[in-house]
């Protein structure tokens, strides 16, 4: 395909996006529908439709339109590229710019601060507050795309090993100083699902950030440890490669964690599945994670649809799920053991806000400690709270 086909096929894609169509399903349907695709086609058409995505706000703004079409030619214009050159009618290119769409634009730097940083207007407060002088360099990474990342599996060999198993696999790759088993692919990001440090466990995907949210946790020798939250298993696994410690994992929804065992066995350890009517027979637990659903403002460059998606209905939804999360998993925590809160979120309302009102309903409990990552700490946002009874 040539790189205005590429450009015209974003367009169609990003067209039923702004529909409410999830991006990842429609880019799927439209490779089974175009075989003839290669796979740099496929990745370039990825990267478009998501790095259009990220920027909807002012890429629109710079295209003089909120469609597909219009973020396909502000996204031309802020790269610094002439549109014409890709939309000229020729062949499989989309059609040439109509005198509307080749007027003048203004400079990326010239728009509204929440348009030039992509910031949803009614949360920029809210953003603002709790980002102070970080507001505007956090909200401008996440209008970029998200590092790579995986964690060495420590139940298959420590960093190192990790790191020596991904270049034989020719892909590149260093330790990431967010946590001690981070490790941040530096080339041939998309090799790595086949690669052999993948399939034989020696890595397993999973951002740094969340890494470091685990390395908090307090996990002694012989710990019953409960993932209240699991879906995919991510802390689960990495809480379970610890050694001497036995995890539990539980989700509203099982089909979340359907995954779990086949990614458990890769990596060489045993995690307990669990219904909502096997928590009470199975408690008390040493350790209680709840990694609770949130706005996920934390992860908007991996799921930047999130971001324009989130209703202040739906964030009040969330805190209020949120502190039914807390009240019903402090009773399922042992007599001196640990309840663990974490979002991936960058709210306070989401994390300082749920922590504060926990104590208020339950003065019992003490809060021993919290930490806020950001993406100027390299992964994505994320909030980690741990508590223990008086």
């Amino acid at each position: 395909m040539t790189p205005a086909a590429r450009v015209a096929a974003a367009i169609g894609i990003l067209d039923q996006v702004l529909e409410g169509a999830a991006g990842e399903r429609i880019l799927t349907t439209w490779a089974r529908q175009n075989r003839y695709a290669g796979s740099k086609d496929r990745a370039a058409i990825r990267d478009h439709v998501f790095d259009a995505i990220r920027c909807q706000q002012s890429y629109g703004v710079l295209g003089h339109a909120q469609t597909g079409r219009g973020m396909m030619i502000g996204a031309l214009r802020a790269a610094g590229q002439d549109p014409e050159t890709f939309f000229t009618g020729e062949g499989y290119a989309p059609p040439a710019l109509s005198p509307q769409e080749a007027a003048p634009a203004p400079q990326l730097a010239d728009l509204p601060e929440t348009t030039r940083l992509d910031c949803p207007p009614w949360l920029a407060p809210r953003l603002r507050s709790a980002l102070g002088d970080d507001f505007a360099p956090v909200m401008t990474l996440l209008r970029t795309r998200a590092p790579v990342f995986v964690r060495a599996n420590l139940a298959r060999g420590g960093r190192d090993a990790a790191l020596q198993a991904l270049s034989q696999d020719e892909i590149g790759a260093r330790a990431h100083p967010l946590s001690p088993t981070a490790i941040e692919i530096t080339a041939n990001p998309r090799k790595v699902n086949t690669s052999s440090a993948f399939v034989d466990g020696w890595v397993e995907l999973q951002d740094a950030a969340s890494q470091a949210v685990v390395d908090v946790l307090p996990t002694p020798a012989g710990a019953r440890v409960l993932d209240y939250c699991a879906g995919g298993g991510g802390k689960a696994l990495a809480i379970a490669a610890r050694g001497d410690v036995n995890v539990f994992a539980h989700d509203i929804n099982p089909d979340r964690m359907k995954d779990i065992a086949i990614r458990a066995q890769r990596a060489g350890v045993s995690i307990s599945q669990l219904d909502g009517g096997d928590l009470d027979a199975q408690a008390p637990f040493d350790l209680v994670l709840a990694d609770a659903p949130c706005s996920g403002s934390g992860s908007w460059r991996r799921a930047p649809q999130g971001k324009w998606a989130l209703t202040e209905e739906r964030l009040h939804e969330l805190c209020a799920i949120q502190g039914e999360i807390l009240d019903e998993i402090q009773g399922l925590v042992g007599k001196d053991g640990v309840l663990a809160y974490a979002t991936c979120s960058l709210l306070e309302c989401e994390n300082t806000a749920q922590i504060k009102g926990f104590l208020d309903r339950h003065p019992q409990w003490r809060l021993l400690e919290e930490r806020q990552f950001t993406p100027l700490d390299g992964g994505d946002g994320f909030y980690i709270a741990t508590l223990k009874r008086v």
